[in-house]
């Protein structure tokens, strides 16, 4: 497998305002919904530019969160994105308690919040985790069920891993069955484990996931990134792992723009880790 950069771009909403934080991408309309795990509006990528999507009301007054204002235990933290039949669902990673929840995006100004605090501890049981080691960055839609990924962290002795849920049942927060945990080990960057950060299905079953060597020993705190990779997987199995050249890059959301028989084409969002840098757009080229 080889990983191959064909185009590397920030976003921005016009001058002097970034997109921050990209943290998830979805196919939503005629673009693309981008969340930013730092602000309740989302970014939509569409054809003529990038307007905001607001998907969650102001928390404690504020739109955006950071360490320096003293707010970022106040943040949504949306780090997952599907596309569902009414729209995007965004998914919160549930490494705070309030970051247990999804908002789904049927139109520029039509979201409905769901709170999924129980499905999260489901999750970390089935994970066999304390609670306050989730940290679920990706997912992806196989049929009616959604493959959720726990992002690994081995300074805190937390693997990748993911688990399936029944989306209809989640999408009417009515606590689905958590199925059992598939772990992955997809090696290591300078002593740093590559750690899962979103994940995509392909046709034929597989699914490739983008994963960062983040060097933090928790689940909240950021640290430097020392690598990047995607990393292809059947159910339970890594078939290949191929470093993204350039960066490291910290790529936090995936999706499928085409799939040919020898590859796939995918545009990819990343995380500057600065609220005031924008965050970039990548367009990969994958091939088997």
């Amino acid at each position: 497998m080889r990983v191959e950069v064909e185009s590397d771009t920030p976003l921005w909403f016009g001058p002097g305002s970034p997109v921050r934080a990209a943290s998830a991408i979805a196919a939503f309309g005629d673009g693309w919904l981008v969340a930013q795990d730092d602000a309740t509006h989302a970014a939509w990528l569409r054809p003529d530019g990038v307007t905001a999507v607001r998907v969650l009301d102001p928390v404690g007054g504020h739109d955006t969160f950071s360490s320096a204002a003293g707010t970022k235990h106040l943040k949504p933290d949306f780090e997952a994105a599907v596309t569902v039949d009414d729209g995007v669902l965004l998914l919160g990673s549930g490494s705070t308690a309030a970051r247990m929840r999804a908002a789904l995006v049927t139109a520029p100004g039509t979201v409905r919040i769901v709170d999924l605090t129980p499905v999260y501890h489901r999750i970390a049981a089935a994970l066999g985790l304390p609670v306050d080691r989730l940290n679920l960055e990706g997912a992806a839609r196989i049929g009616d069920r959604l493959r959720w990924f726990q992002r690994g962290n081995s300074a805190a002795g937390v693997p990748s891993a993911a688990v399936d849920v029944n989306l209809s049942a989640l999408l009417a927060a009515a606590a689905p069955e958590v199925g059992s945990a598939r772990r992955y080990d997809l090696g290591a960057v300078r002593g740093v484990a590559l750690a899962v950060t979103d994940a995509v299905a392909l046709p034929d079953g597989r699914m490739l996931v983008s994963a960062a060597a983040e060097d933090t020993p928790n689940a909240v705190d950021d640290g430097p990134v020392v690598g990047a990779a995607l990393a292809l997987l059947d159910d339970d199995r890594v078939l290949a792992v191929a470093a993204v050249p350039g960066g490291p890059h910290k790529i936090e959301g995936l999706a499928v723009r085409r799939v040919g028989p020898a590859g796939v084409s995918l545009i990819a969002v990343v995380d500057a880790d600065d609220p005031d840098a924008a965050s970039g757009r990548l367009d990969l080229r994958v091939t088997w």
